[in-house]
């Protein structure tokens, strides 16, 4: 048992498949979880993953470890509400994707004696809400770890433990080169999902019907990325705005270029991206984070 209480905050599909997953480890004796929807809660409840409490105090006191799991849009508010009662020799951390401004956000509130260590699950489906969770999510993905400076580091190494304990591999970085990694590896292919199928609705010349009658595993694929909350990709794009627009700067060079190959035919040019591009997708499946089955391997 590696804490005796561990409070997650936000029961949504990250929030309670950390549940399940340290349950499943027995990582602790405790897991107690709240959600500011009264009907999240309930619905949680019923399913019984964790202690779910009525109020955000009963949840945080005593815990040894509280993990934010709610949009990062509300973590500053959050913070400050947390932060009298977290006990000396806790971790607080948190799932959010963007890092950057989860440092500007929590660490004013931090109290001395609690250590601050930012996590960031690289795992996830378009399903949300507590029923979405389950205990196997992290197997076998990656964690990023972004502790400020000056953070103790048995906290990090005990988080990191955590982590290990609910099967994920664990790498600590910067928080600033976490979110630029970030933006063309996550957050740049959901903006371009998003936009993609927007598109696909709103041309005039096709039809909606014909949009969702004849897709392609390609448009198909898009569209299960556009599926993801949009609540948490709103903040996600609200608080990594400098890094996603370095990234989009070089996303429209390279398809002007793109472009213009198509638009001056020229097919060796198109064959060599393509064939470059290809490398890619292979040294994913390569290290187990996705496999080379038909549709991905997923269910249609």
């Amino acid at each position: 048992m590696m804490f005796g209480k561990v409070a997650i905050i936000g029961l949504g599909l990250i929030g309670s498949s950390i549940a399940h997953a340290a349950r499943r480890g027995q990582l602790t004796g405790m897991v107690a979880g709240f959600d500011s929807d009264a009907d999240v809660r309930a619905r949680a409840a019923a399913i019984g993953f964790a202690a779910i409490t009525e109020g955000l105090e009963e949840a945080v006191t005593d815990a040894d470890l509280v993990i934010l799991c709610s949009p990062v849009g509300s973590y500053a508010a959050l913070a400050r509400e947390i932060a009298p009662l977290l006990k000396v020799g806790a971790i607080l951390s948190d799932v959010g994707s963007v890092k950057s401004a989860v440092l500007r956000d929590v660490t004013p509130f931090v109290p001395e004696g609690a250590a601050f260590v930012p996590a960031h699950p690289i795992a996830g489906t378009e399903f949300s809400g507590p029923e979405a969770g389950f205990a196997s999510l992290f197997d076998k993905r990656w964690c990023i770890l972004t502790p400020p400076p000056g953070t103790p580091p048995a906290a990090v190494e005990k988080l990191k433990a955590f982590w290990e304990g609910m099967g994920a591999s664990v790498d600590v970085m910067d928080a600033i080169h976490h979110d630029l990694v970030l933006a063309i590896t996550s957050h740049l292919p959901h903006l371009i999902a998003y936009n993609i199928v927007g598109t696909a609705r709103d041309l005039e010349t096709v039809r909606e019907a014909e949009v969702i009658k004849y897709s392609a595993s390609g448009f198909r694929d898009f569209t299960r990325i556009a599926a993801s909350d949009p609540t948490m990709w709103r903040d996600i794009f609200m608080n990594n705005r400098a890094a996603v627009l370095e990234v989009l700067a070089r996303f429209n060079q390279d398809l002007a270029v793109l472009q213009r190959a198509v638009e001056s035919g020229d097919g060796q040019y198109l064959f060599d991206f393509f064939t470059r591009t290809r490398a890619i997708r292979k040294a994913i499946v390569e290290i187990g984070q996705d496999t080379a089955a038909p549709d991905f391997g997923r269910k249609s």
